[in-house]
Order: C-alpha cells, then sequence, then structure tokens
C-alpha cells in the first residue's frame, strides 16, 4: 500500500476521538434540544449561553457529521436537527440515547486515565471522576429499551411465574418480563439504583415490580425463583466473583428453575469482535471485571452445579443458560 494512503488511514485512529468529543459536548450543553425549530448560530447561543463562535464553530462541525442540518441565507445561517437527531438526542422520545451519551462523559474521564491504570493495575480513582451516577443507570435503559424484548423471547418465559432481575438497574428487562406474564418480578440492586429505578418504574406506568436492596455479593438475594436473569453484571466483575455469583443465583433457584447470563460476546480468542475488546479496557480502568468467553460464562455456571448448559449469540451478545436441575 501507498505509505501516505497508509499514515491517513492510521490517522484516523488518532483523531477518533474528534466525532465523539464533539457529540458529547452538543449534548452536555443541551444542542440538540435548542435545535428542535430551525435558528442561527447566534440564537442559538444566546439559549445556550455559549459562546457565539464556538457555537458557530461546532455547529457547522455537527452539520459536517450529519447530525444536523445547516441552510446558508443571504444574511444568517440556521441549523435544525435531522429526523434521527431528534429520535435519538431529544427528551421525550421513545428512542432517547442521551443519557448513555451524559455517561460517555463519565468513561471520557475515566478513559484519560488508562495510561497510569495499565502501569500499575489499579482502575481510575473516583475522586479523579466527576460520576454522574443517574446517567449510567438512565443509559443502561438507553440501551435495554432495544434489548430487553428479544433477549427475553430468546430465553424464553412459558412457565416462569417467579423471576430476578439481578443487578438490574433501570428496570427495563423487569418491565418486560412483567409485560411477557411472569407474575411475580424482583429487582436486586444497590440501595442508590433502585432510588432511580422505582421512579422509573413508575413513571414507566408498569406495575408489579418488586424490590431488593443491597450488595448482591454479599447479600441475601431472596430464594424461590424460577428464573434469575444476570443481564450486563458479570464483566464489572472479577472471574471470581463471578463465580460466587453463579452459587449464589443456584441457591435462589427453584428446582428446574434457570440461571440466565446476558452480556458481551467474546470470541476464544479474546480479540475479536474488536468492540467486546475494547469494552474490557473500559472495565480495566473502571472496575475488576472484563469481558469474558463463552466456556467462561459456562464454567461460572457448570461449576456452581447448574446443567444442560446452551447458548445463544445475538448481534453484539450472547446469552448462556444453566439449570438447576435438583
Amino acid at each position: 500500500m501507498d505509505p501516505m494512503k497508509k499514515a491517513a488511514e492510521l490517522r484516523k485512529f488518532w483523531h477518533g476521538f474528534w466525532p465523539a468529543r464533539a457529540l458529547i459536548t452538543a449534548n452536555n450543553l443541551g444542542v440538540f434540544e435548542a435545535t428542535k425549530q430551525k435558528r442561527d448560530s447566534s440564537e442559538i447561543a444566546r439559549k445556550l449561553k455559549t459562546d457565539p463562535r464556538g457555537t458557530e464553530i461546532l455547529l457547522d462541525a455537527l452539520a459536517g457529521l450529519g447530525f444536523l442540518k445547516k441552510s446558508r441565507g443571504p444574511h444568517v445561517n440556521t441549523y435544525v436537527n435531522t429526523k434521527d437527531t431528534s429520535t435519538f438526542f431529544c427528551r421525550g422520545s421513545a428512542y432517547y440515547q442521551g443519557d448513555i451519551l451524559r455517561h460517555a462523559e463519565n468513561i471520557w474521564q475515566s478513559w484519560s486515565s488508562l495510561d497510569n491504570v495499565v502501569k500499575t493495575g489499579k482502575k481510575a480513582r473516583r475522586g479523579q471522576v466527576n460520576f454522574d451516577f443517574e446517567a449510567f443507570i438512565l443509559g443502561m435503559h438507553n440501551i435495554a429499551v432495544f434489548k430487553a424484548a428479544p433477549v427475553l423471547k430468546e430465553v424464553g418465559l412459558k412457565g416462569v411465574k417467579s423471576a430476578l432481575d439481578l443487578g438490574g438497574g433501570p428496570g427495563t428487562y423487569a418491565m418486560e418480563m412483567i409485560k411477557g406474564g411472569v407474575n411475580s418480578v424482583t429487582l436486586f440492586d444497590a440501595p442508590e439504583t433502585v432510588k432511580i429505578a422505582s421512579r422509573f418504574i413508575k413513571k414507566s406506568g408498569v406495575s408489579g415490580v418488586k424490590f431488593l436492596k443491597g450488595d448482591f455479593l454479599k447479600d441475601d438475594i431472596g430464594r424461590g425463583y424460577d428464573l434469575v436473569l444476570m443481564s450486563n453484571i458479570l464483566h464489572s466483575h472479577s472471574a471470581g466473583d463471578c463465580g460466587l455469583l453463579a452459587r449464589k443465583v443456584k441457591a435462589a433457584l427453584n428446582p428446574g428453575g434457570r440461571a440466565v447470563i446476558h452480556d458481551f460476546n467474546l470470541e476464544e480468542n479474546r480479540t475479536t469482535p474488536v468492540s467486546s475488546a475494547l469494552f474490557s479496557m473500559n472495565m480495566l480502568v473502571n472496575n475488576a471485571g472484563r469481558c469474558y468467553t463463552y466456556s467462561e460464562y459456562k464454567s461460572f455456571l457448570k461449576d456452581a452445579g447448574l446443567s444442560q448448559i446452551k447458548k445463544t449469540v445475538l448481534v453484539d451478545s450472547i446469552i448462556v443458560q444453566g439449570r438447576f436441575l435438583g
């Protein structure tokens, strides 16, 4: 390959953060709420209380990236959201992604410590990161709103009367289980998370979800469940803690009940999909976890005493199920 062309390709990697930062900043400042209707840059700057020059440069970049439509006039230029921008980045939309984009600010700060994390093996200190916890929890709903129904369809809820959504965050999966006909659904999570989830579920209009507060590695998670769902929680924990959690889940199941892991899919080489390999780095800077392979998920369940273990690979995740035969 021509060295000049190859160098241009490589530059895409170290310039890759530019579009991300522009989008995060736009979301932080409320740009897309201000551009629901057509406005010129000075009007948008006044509305946002931002610098006119900086605002115009940001708006032009966002238009270049395809998030805004720019119209050039004889005296002023105007900007307005595209249809997709209003769908995904304006509050009130069923597919709003602004919370997970706010959480990207948390991730941005953590990743800025990557050099030191790799040198020391110690995660980024929370005191160094202005962590928006609510954005993290509600951001999980932004992602799960697309996944909960198809994941639970693959899992199958037939015959499930009592279920536990372990580490259930905002309660997206718990609500979907209620909609799927499960009689009793319990969401277990930390007290600060349950506070957000209970408010969010009430606002959503779904009734019937019960709550347990605590640390699922230390506290009792209840008993008598036909199904325990662990959706996107194992990647936040060490392999040892994943094994401990699997044993607690097995003890909480009714005979014939199932433990279900839903998480990132990582091939045995641990390099693909690259999105999962990179997400392991996200865990490196934030906690003791990483993405795991199917053989590792299987060993967590098998070593806990579960059998009939099977997997289903989805577009960007994996479901691993094991049954407690009693």
